[in-house]
């Protein structure tokens, strides 16, 4: 962006605002223009003077930094970044339901100098808070609770554009690929999915370190549907999704079981979402629905093509969906995607596919 970046920092902690200020100041591009220690200022600094951002933390007196990302949404729409200091899974599910408020991206907040993932935090949130700020943001209505949609919704039949064979029944497998903007989206499909399906959903989500096995909580919990960490060499079992742990690939055998490796990050991420559908195309086939959502970059692209030419169905989330339009806009011009759908579809389509009624 040619322009300077204004940030709005959001944090009741002063050692903490402190430190925030300090480095999104010192970043290129990026300037504070104010700052609030509780939510209801930082919706009243909102309002007067409108940031181009909003750097927020998530527990803090009067009005939390949920409370707050919800009422910002809802009366003048900006890009939040939620920031938080703790890893605890029960802690960090909470943070979760920022996004739902939304918020564009969720990461942790930087410890301090002397602490040893300082300088890399410290890069990520900067390179978040430039990023998001370009992200194009709507008015938020109060949502319906998903569990509640998930219940009446029915899925209706359609016929799969260039899907091959991969039609009823035959899909072994469900693959998903997603970055930023991801959690909101996944919870909406899982939540869609018949509780019976007869086949293992297999998840890489870009995420910040830290942050997998809370959102594996959270979405749990919201959705009804078994989402958990794979053990490597487990069996992958149906009706249950598995999201890809932190820092290593996400895979899967012939015979159905998990595989974590170490080896090299491919587009500077691991796990990556081109291991996980690389694997999955090598030992499904075409027996395999491959799913690529919102996400900065193109991870993942290039892969979901082999699946395509393979004959497994492949679909892409829609670009007005979508919070980045990265990943999936990428397949969607090398012809990758036999569907793009906006992910109230995408759910349809897959419970179409392999599902069962619940």
């Amino acid at each position: 962006m040619s322009k300077t970046i204004q940030v709005l920092v959001v944090d009741d902690s002063r050692v903490a605002e402190e430190l925030l200020v300090h480095e999104l100041n010192a970043a290129p591009g990026l300037t504070v223009m104010g700052t609030a220690h509780d939510g209801q200022e930082a919706v009243e600094f909102v309002l007067r003077h409108k940031p181009d951002v909003v750097v927020m933390d998530l527990h803090m007196p009067r009005m939390d930094g949920v409370a707050a990302t919800r009422r910002i949404m809802e009366l003048q729409p900006v890009p939040i970044v939620a920031v938080s200091s703790s890893y605890d899974p029960n802690e960090v599910a909470a943070n979760f339901r920022t996004l739902e408020a939304g918020a564009v991206a969720v990461m942790a907040k930087p410890a301090g100098p002397g602490h040893a993932d300082y300088a890399e935090l410290t890069r990520r949130m900067i390179e978040t808070v430039t990023l998001m700020a370009e992200v194009r943001v709507i008015r938020r209505r109060p949502p319906k609770p998903i569990a509640a949609v998930a219940a009446t919704v029915s899925p209706v039949p359609r016929k799969a554009d260039n899907a091959g064979a991969a039609g009823n029944g035959e899909i072994r497998l469900i693959a998903i690929g997603v970055s930023t903007g991801g959690p909101p989206v996944l919870q909406t499909i899982l939540a869609r999915l018949p509780k019976s399906l007869p086949v293992p959903v297999v998840i890489v989500q870009h995420i910040a370190p830290g942050f997998l096995p809370g959102m594996a909580e959270w979405l749990a919990h919201t959705t009804g549907f078994p989402v958990r960490l794979p053990v490597a060499g487990e069996w992958l079992a149906p009706g249950v999704a598995y999201l890809g742990p932190d820092g290593r690939h996400f895979g899967v055998t012939r015979d159905g079981r998990a595989i974590l490796s170490e080896v090299p990050p491919e587009n500077g991420l691991r796990p990556a979402v081109s291991f996980l559908f690389r694997s999955v195309a090598e030992c499904y086939g075409r027996a395999v629905a491959a799913v690529l959502l919102t996400g900065m970059g193109r991870d993942g692209a290039d892969e979901l093509l082999q699946l395509r030419q393979r004959g497994a169905v492949t679909i892409a989330q829609d670009k007005e969906s979508s919070l980045v339009h990265g990943m999936p806009g990428e397949a969607i011009q090398l012809d990758a995607a036999a569907h793009v759908l906006a992910p109230e579809q995408i759910a349809e389509l897959l419970a179409t596919m392999v599902g069962r009624d619940p």
